[in-house]
């Protein structure tokens, strides 16, 4: 008796201590592979204009780290410095919640040499992944074409915040602060980033490992009776459990993984297991939220924990409280489930079918979605005739219409270098929208009012051209607007006139006079290569 009592104990430490490592490695794999790479995780998501490919990355980069609080974190960090925009950083959160799902998947494995206990495992571990991937195939239609989450989150927090953006970049974050010397010693001890990788991967599965086993043994013992009365007793308790030790470890990857062994051994059944793994889904969403607190200030970082609240709040109201759909993600995954009583092999086709092959096909056949232009222009001050050159980028995807520019203050430009801002640029109709700028393709004479940074203005349509020429550049289909300020004062500018192709979102030249009529600085597109 003293023996069991003693074991019991032991296990009962040893469980923290196993959640424990695994967080570390969590952590530790993030600072390692920022050191390994420190701008090369912020440059290929900010080359993710293409939606598909944000889903990609987002799905890879989770599946890697194990971990969507760390991907979440920093989408939410790079919109708020700037980096990318909410439309682009919307698919990397939902690539994020289908990629955090490969940890429970591969726990489920660890059964695979009892053929019952397996087929129980990785129908528990994979409705996860089907609830993510038919919420994705929901929603991601509708934010590709119509930005359904990301206009919806941005709406809801222009109540919250000011729509003020004031980046203030990435900052290092720690899912449990008294980590935060501990990696930061292996950081400065070990110079190599991919001993510090390997390092990491080796504590993540250690712990994974341990964890599976010390679950598996307290089960043994006949403990799972009072498990059950505490979380499994009714959908509402297991719902609000999973939510709140989610929310308090923030990471989903922990809770939901917790459960596989539990439906495993037949404690309880996949159906009693759904509340709670819903509830991790929502309780996830406070990673973000924390991160998005850092920068309260900027309306994008919280638009985008907000649109990942949405993603898994609407994807419950939908498979949920309807009988009809929430058989769905049940009977996929006892489908998945009973097939591996046939074929052992079944999980790892299912692992690299869902997080390697089907992303690389779509981002494959999708490869050529984007449209992107080199333009380099020429900015003039007529005043001291000073002259100085800097890039736009821009980047249009030719089914939603919708992109955004990198401007690079700079004569010359590599990939190495960052924007040194972006602008959302979408097309709708008759309308170019360029920072929320409207320009409309309609007849001349035809005006609106606008507001811009130099002040409110009055926009007219003064003449369409059927070409014109600048810097040796042949532009079809030439719209020609002024913009005439309300308030001059303001600026020290009367009006501005625009040349705007209708093949082209980008100003092709730009005018801006002053009261006089004089003028005061010319921008104007010189060089124009397609990439």
């Amino acid at each position: 008796m003293k023996k069991q009592y003693r074991q019991g104990i032991l296990t009962g430490l040893y469980i923290p201590g196993a959640l424990l490592l695994f967080l570390l490695a969590l952590d530790l794999m993030t600072a390692s592979l920022r050191q390994m790479s420190g701008v090369a995780a912020e440059t290929i998501i900010v080359a993710t204009s293409n939606p598909f490919a944000g889903l990609f990355i987002g799905l890879l980069i989770t599946a890697m780290v194990q971990s969507s609080s760390t991907t979440t974190s920093l989408a939410v960090a790079l919109v708020a410095a700037g980096s990318i925009t909410l439309e682009s950083a919307v698919p990397i959160i939902m690539g994020a919640n289908i990629g955090t799902t490969i940890t429970s998947t591969i726990i489920a494995l660890g059964f695979i040499d009892k053929k019952k206990e397996f087929r129980r495992a990785l129908a528990s571990a994979t409705y996860h992944d089907f609830f993510n991937i038919l919420t994705t195939f929901i929603l991601f239609p509708l934010e590709y074409y119509y930005g359904f989450l990301s206009e919806m989150s941005a709406h809801i927090a222009s109540y919250l915040v000011s729509p003020e953006n004031t980046g203030t970049g990435i900052r290092t974050y720690y899912l449990i602060s008294v980590f935060g010397p501990v990696i930061d010693f292996l950081v400065g001890s070990i110079a190599s980033g991919f001993l510090l990788v390997t390092l990491s991967f080796g504590l993540l599965f250690i712990s994974i490992i341990v964890f599976r086993r010390l679950i598996t043994n307290l089960l043994t013992r006949r403990l799972h009776e009072t498990f059950n009365k505490l979380v499994f007793v009714s959908p509402f308790k297991s719902f609000f459990w999973g939510l709140v030790t989610t929310a308090a470890i923030r990471s989903s990857t922990v809770t939901t993984s917790l459960v596989v062994p539990i439906a495993a051994k037949k404690i309880v059944s996949l159906r009693e297991v759904v509340p709670f793994i819903l509830g991790a889904n929502i309780g996830t969403t406070i990673t973000a939220f924390i991160a998005a607190m850092i920068h309260s200030q900027s309306a994008e970082a919280v638009s985008i924990a907000i649109a990942h609240f949405l993603f898994n709040f609407i994807g419950f109201l939908v498979f949920y409280p309807v009988p009809a759909l929430r058989k769905g993600p049940i009977q996929l995954a006892n489908g998945i489930g009973k097939l591996t009583l046939k074929y052992r092999l079944t999980g790892f086709v299912y692992i690299l079918a869902v997080f390697f092959f089907i992303p690389f096909s779509l981002l494959y056949m999708n490869r050529s979605a984007m449209e992107i232009w080199d333009a380099r222009y020429e900015l003039t001050d007529h005043k001291t005739m000073a002259k100085e050159a800097f890039h736009i980028i821009c980047r249009l995807n030719k089914t939603t219409r919708s992109g955004e520019w990198l401007t690079f203050h700079r004569d010359e430009i590599d990939s190495g270098l960052e924007a040194d801002g972006i602008v959302p640029v979408f097309i709708r109709n008759n309308l170019l929208f360029i920072n929320n700028e409207m320009h409309m393709f309609n007849h001349p004479g035809f005006c609106w009012d606008g507001e811009n940074a130099e002040g409110r203005y009055e926009a007219c349509v003064e003449d369409v051209l059927p070409s014109l020429t600048v810097s040796g550049i042949t532009f079809d289909s030439v719209y020609v607007y002024q913009h005439r300020f309300i308030d001059p004062t303001l600026s020290g500018a009367q009006y501005s006139r625009y040349y705007i192709s209708v093949h082209y979102p980008l100003i092709l030249k730009q005018e801006i006079r002053d009261t006089a009529g004089n003028v005061i600085r010319t921008e104007k597109i010189i060089e124009l290569k397609a990439r």
